[in-house]
């Protein structure tokens, strides 16, 4: 006993001395202070307490721990207590970014509404950019697939052009570039998507207008030369409709059918010159060798140019196919990194255009090897002389009312008098200086020259039964015949002169 109390009374006596030991060890050394008070300058950016800065601070903290309702009231709080803060701007940027990372719908659209306020209300500030970007980065977000609503796809287009051309001096240039062309490639495969789906149906010329307009809006998008190498098929297909189309002559047919093939050939051989180092090139080749057309040779630009686009291009793998599948965006991996994104859109073609396009060609084709039309001719004036192509004016009156009545003027010869033609229908007397013999231009008709008199129209026969007016008994004869009774119709009526009426017909004395 007595051993196992003296070993009690060791472990307890250690255990008080290494308690003692650590609470001595966890005592801290007392801080000096300063001979400065910090806290007395807000522009130190050191332990500040100024009131508009604690709330900026503490509208931060919630916003990174996802509380966006406490941050959007702390901000708005500052905004309206204290409208001079120097933290005014931020904190104005900070009430979109809320927003922005709250997402959703309403969230987004209330964001994009605070980021266009600020570019209104601070547009030369370095954060107006970041802003813009972020506008376009919400339509970014709510793009779809290209087999689905491109509206979203459309509007972050927009946004990120107009972020570059407002900003070109700006440090997220590069990153709003890539988002552009990541977002023309979405484009530009739902533009090809249609009008591969036309070419199927063998509706060349919807085809046609689709896919002209991705390789000029477009140039960078991945599928180019596919692109391309459809439209060729496309025109084509068009040479070989000419082919077998009915009631169209030979020689027609013959002249549309290379006309077609030579547009076939153009979009060929652009393949081979923009796109030398695509997938397709050489699918273009052997079209351009089937044809008997020769294949024209890339520049070194060009080559360069390309390899680098397809370098830069990152081809799909199964995880992206997989992932593609779960998530809602489209995928945009094999879009280019380099190069310059098209800044405006040209005029689109339309399948109007293209049918329009091909009746030229048809036209052409109709009216090769004939003659020229004739060009339209004016005919000469009233006092030119005739030409033989061309047809001439009926010559003018004079302006008195004068003139021989056949409808020449008399031109004097140069050493007649101007003054001694006569005017009207007045003779003209023998020797004079105006007389017609000795006239440039003679007269065609009689010498006399007076209209005859007007003949008055004759006047028509008196028809049978007709009571002629300018006699008072004619008048009272009728007046009478109107009186007489029914019993007298026997004696007014008569085979010879006037049909029967009423009883009379019945009667047949």
């Amino acid at each position: 006993m007595n051993r196992l109390s003296r070993s009690l009374a060791a472990l307890a006596l250690a255990s008080l001395v290494l308690s003692g030991v650590t609470a001595q060890a966890k005592e801290k050394k007392p801080k000096h202070k300063k001979s400065q008070d910090l806290s007395a300058n807000p522009l130190a950016n050191v332990n500040s307490k100024q009131p508009d800065k604690e709330l900026f601070d503490k509208a931060m903290i919630a916003l990174k721990k996802g509380r966006f309702d406490v941050a959007r009231l702390d901000l708005q709080t500052m905004l309206n207590t204290y409208p001079d803060s120097e933290y005014r701007m931020r904190a104005k940027l900070a009430v979109g970014d809320s927003w922005f990372k709250e997402g959703g719908t309403a969230a987004l659209t209330q964001a994009e509404s605070e980021y266009k306020d600020f570019i209104t209300f601070f547009p030369n500030a370095p954060e107006a950019a970041e802003a813009q970007m972020k506008v376009g980065d919400i339509y970014y977000q709510q793009m779809e697939k290209p087999d689905r609503d491109y509206n979203n796809a459309q509007d972050a287009e927009k946004e990120y052009r107009t972020m570059i051309n407002m900003f070109p001096d700006s440090p997220l240039i590069p990153r709003a570039k890539q988002k552009l062309r990541d977002v023309q490639e979405v484009l530009a495969e739902r533009e090809t998507q249609i009008g591969l789906y036309y070419e199927s149906r063998e509706n060349f010329t919807a085809a046609i207008a689709r896919l002209e307009t991705v390789v000029d809006t477009y140039p960078l998008y991945s599928k180019s030369d596919q692109a391309l190498l459809a439209i060729g098929d496309a025109y084509a297909g068009q040479a070989h409709a000419v082919l077998i189309a009915p009631n169209i002559k030979g020689a027609v047919r013959e002249r549309l059918h290379s006309l077609f093939e030579e547009k076939a050939a153009t979009a060929y051989a652009r393949v081979v010159t923009r796109y030398p180092m695509a997938p397709h090139v050489e699918d273009a080749r052997d079209r351009l060798v089937a044809m008997n057309r020769a294949v024209p040779e890339p520049s070194d630009a060009a080559v360069a140019e390309n390899d680098a686009e397809q370098k830069s291009m990152r081809p799909i793998r199964f995880t992206d196919n997989f992932i593609g599948i779960i998530k809602r965006g489209p995928t945009v991996v094999e879009a280019a990194h380099v190069g310059e994104p098209s800044l405006e859109d040209p005029k689109r073609t339309l399948a109007p255009d293209v049918t329009k396009q091909n009746q030229a060609l048809f036209v052409s084709a109709m009216n090769e090897g004939k003659p020229a039309a004739p060009a339209a001719v004016s005919p000469t004036g009233p006092n030119e002389p005739p030409r033989s192509d061309q047809p001439s004016n009926v010559p003018l009156a004079p302006p008195d009312g004068g003139g021989t009545g056949v409808g020449v003027s008399i031109v004097n010869a140069p050493n007649g008098n101007a003054g001694s033609t006569p005017t009207g229908n007045d003779p003209v007397p023998a020797g004079t200086p105006g007389d017609p013999n000795n006239a440039l231009v003679k007269p065609v008709g009689p010498n006399n020259t007076v209209l005859p008199p007007v003949d008055k129209p004759a006047e028509a026969p008196d028809q049978v039964n007709d009571i002629k007016s300018g006699t008072a008994q004619t008048q009272t004869q009728a007046d009478a015949a109107r009186k007489k009774s029914k019993a007298d119709l026997n004696e007014e009526s008569s085979s010879k002169k006037k049909k029967k009426k009423g009883l009379g017909k019945l009667n047949p004395f």
